[in-house]
């Protein structure tokens, strides 16, 4: 992928994201409605169930109910803040760092023993969300 595509895919993802946590936020998607097209599906939650609830309850201050909602909150709250400060960056000076680094991080997650832990880690976060019936 090139430094453009990448910059713009984030760009973009960033943008719905923060469009569906203000939307979130505001309460004009109500908690019996969700996105998830694997749960709507089989109606069981996936990895990432209840993070749309974890980040805004990081936001709110409330660190132990995001943490027992959704781990994946705190990384999704932490790109949430780095990313769009990072991309502004690498505009405004025409800088490639961003890029760079995902293309390093890449190949760190390809390496068999970094891989392995993270899909455990993945793993039990999708059984943690299946056993709160998330």
């Amino acid at each position: 992928m090139s430094r453009n595509r990448l910059y713009l895919v984030l760009f973009l993802a960033l943008l719905l994201g923060y469009v569906y946590i203000l939307i979130s936020y505001l309460d004009l998607i109500h908690n019996q409605h969700t996105l998830c097209m694997f749960k709507n599906v089989t109606g069981i939650a996936c990895p990432s169930c209840g993070s749309t609830r974890s980040v805004l309850l990081i936001a709110n201050g409330d660190i132990k109910s995001a943490l027992l909602i959704n781990p994946l909150g705190f990384l999704i709250s932490i790109i949430m803040i780095a990313m769009p400060l990072w991309l502004l960056h690498d505009i405004i000076y025409k800088k490639a760092s961003l890029y760079s680094s995902y293309k390093k991080a890449e190949t760190f997650i390809r390496i068999k023993w970094v891989a392995i832990p993270l899909v455990v880690l993945v793993l039990a976060n999708w059984g943690w969300n299946i056993y709160k019936e998330l």
